[in-house]
């Protein structure tokens, strides 16, 4: 797998994320969904988590894209950096599920994961 295609689907579980995130706050609700959104429903705890972990995903979403986009503009898509990148978008899918189960210490620890994936990442381009 190449470092742009991994990029790409790190975008697409982002979209998909606004997608679950965004549906389950309205219960599947198709008029809801497609309404105006005037007068949100309160989040059920799903929802909520879900929010959450879609906006977790935006602020790890700048650092991948800039480390990403820096080794790709560089040419140094090594196997070290693709492989970082790789185990980051692992974490960042498994990290959804992980969130919304609500068991104790496993969110963080991929959280953990990701983010050590990106300093990989970041110090094999130094």
């Amino acid at each position: 797998m190449t470092l742009t295609t991994i990029i790409l689907l790190v975008l697409a579980l982002y979209l998909v994320q606004l997608f679950l995130q965004e549906t389950s706050r309205f219960g599947w609700n198709f008029r809801g969904i497609v309404g105006n959104r005037d007068k949100l429903p309160e989040m059920s705890i799903v929802a909520g988590r879900l929010d959450r972990a879609k906006n977790n995903m935006l602020e790890a979403l700048p650092m991948f894209l800039g480390v990403a986009l820096l080794a790709v503009a560089k040419g140094r898509e090594t196997s070290v950096v693709v492989h970082a990148a790789a185990v980051f978008l692992v974490a960042r899918i498994l990290y959804v599920p992980a969130y919304v189960s609500g068991v104790l210490l496993i969110r963080s620890i991929v959280w953990l994961v990701g983010v050590a994936s990106v300093v990989v990442m970041a110090l094999s381009l130094l």
